[in-house]
């Protein structure tokens, strides 16, 4: 009888509960200016001796202007050109947008408990740069934090939320 409980459990549930992600919820402000072009924006995680975990998502349209995301260039545009191509998506106009991270490392292995920091990064051409930083721990517990908007970055959130 217990072993068909188990089955049935299984069968219902799921061989294992969904893991915790990171939802990473950025705004790009609607700018005005005479010409205006796309921000280039990228979105990774580095742990505390600030290395690169994993690279959640690079919104990037010529690979020319890649180097105007400084840190990012520095971090990881310029020694993983393969992964940086993989994880690139089109370039944004204004409006909120939502990336996910799956507490994995670019290996995809689930990184350890410990404390960690996001970045966010945007470039426009012929327009301004910022950089947002933001430290969060990692280790099952809820996270819901938000940075206040900057000029070429709006309000960024940071929510623990059930994977898929």
């Amino acid at each position: 009888m217990h072993k068909y409980l188990v089955a049935a459990l299984v069968l219902c549930c799921g061989t294992a509960m969904a893991q915790p992600e990171l939802e990473v919820q950025v705004e790009l402000p609607k700018i005005e200016t005479g010409t205006y072009h796309r921000p280039y924006v990228a979105v990774w995680i580095e742990d505390e001796q600030q290395q690169p975990v994993r690279l959640v998502e690079a919104w990037l349209d010529k690979p020319d202007w890649i180097k105007d995301l400084r840190r990012f260039w520095r971090k990881l545009g310029r020694s993983e050109p393969q992964l940086v191509d993989a994880r690139t998506g089109a370039t944004k106009g204004p409006g909120s947008y939502k990336v996910r991270w799956d507490g994995k490392d670019e290996q995809g292995k689930a990184v350890a408990a410990g404390n960690y920091v996001l970045f966010v990064e945007a470039a426009r051409e012929q327009g301004g740069r910022n950089l947002a930083k933001q430290e969060f721990t990692w280790d099952g517990s809820a996270v819901q934090i938000e940075i206040k908007a900057s000029t070429e970055l709006g309000k960024i959130k940071l929510t623990s939320v059930q994977g898929k």
